[in-house]
């Protein structure tokens, strides 16, 4: 089988070194097996999504040397795939509506002393998978804010015990338990990174998910909706996180030196590209 990788940044920001060690880890990987290198451009989020940061994308990477199959899948211009996925797991009864606040979801967490953990901290404790459906449906046709979430313990009793294969950690056993119920869309953006990035590595013949050990826990809920949506299970290799001299990894919210900053210093791309760890 031919091996497929994809590198899929949002245009939320300029790329930073993080990034640079991401796509060549991806590009290499291909490249070795002479397979597929993809890129894909994830703005579902159209309130942070820049168009002069999707240009910066194309220009950075081609900078550093990087090509990539084209076309490029740029998930704003498919959100009728996305809802088409959605309404497939809403007809099972596999989704609810929440209408509950960030607000009222602190409260809640703090009220409860008990209330379970994930990696990410205190998960959903439901409070709105026990609604009757006539009151859900009241409130959505009122106009009332919502997002929509999987039924998590609904979804584990269908696909029953799974699990996923990582080139470093080898097969891992899924804990949906740990996942709690994950939002998949909101009222103002129709899908979720979770969902958008299984049907788009499924529909792109993507075989190989490299990405940082930051995303190793959102593989137990991307192996649960492929489960349930019928789709392609791919293999992964959850690489290391670049770190600066201090030892934090770069972020776009810590403003992390941009690739673009380096280019307009005048710093070679063979250099930059060595220190993200790949040396010509």
């Amino acid at each position: 089988m031919e091996t497929v990788t994809r590198f899929a940044p949002s245009p939320s920001g300029r790329l930073h070194l993080g990034h640079a060690y991401s796509a060549l880890f991806a590009a290499k990987a291909a490249r070795d097996a002479g397979g597929r290198f993809l890129l894909r451009i994830e703005d579902i989020d159209k309130g942070r999504s820049r168009s002069e940061y999707e240009t910066g994308i194309y220009e950075d990477l081609a900078w550093l040397g990087l090509r990539w199959d084209e076309p490029v899948r740029r998930q704003s211009d498919h959100m009728a795939d996305y809802r088409h996925a959605l309404g497939r797991l809403e007809a099972e009864g596999l989704v609810y509506p929440c209408f509950c606040t960030r607000k009222d979801l602190r409260e809640e967490a703090a009220r409860s002393i008990a209330a379970p953990h994930g990696p990410d901290g205190p998960l959903y404790l439901g409070t709105c998978r026990h609604r009757s459906a006539a009151e859900a449906a009241e409130r959505v046709a009122s106009g009332e804010a919502f997002a929509l979430r999987l039924d998590m313990a609904r979804a584990a009793a269908r696909t029953g015990p799974l699990t996923f294969t990582d080139r470093v950690l080898g097969k891992t056993a899924v804990e949906p338990e740990s996942c709690g119920d994950v939002v998949l869309a909101r009222k103002d953006i129709a899908t979720s990174y979770h969902l958008a990035v299984i049907w788009d590595d499924a529909l792109q013949g993507v075989t190989l998910v490299t990405r940082g050990m930051d995303l190793l826990h959102a593989t137990h809920i991307h192996r649960i909706l492929q489960a349930l949506l019928g789709l392609s299970e791919p293999e992964y290799h959850h690489h290391r996180l670049l770190t600066d001299d201090s030892g934090r990894r770069f972020a776009k919210r810590d403003r992390a030196e941009t690739i673009r900053a380096m280019r307009e210093a005048g710093q070679p791309a063979h250099a930059v590209r060595a220190r993200a760890g790949f040396p010509d």
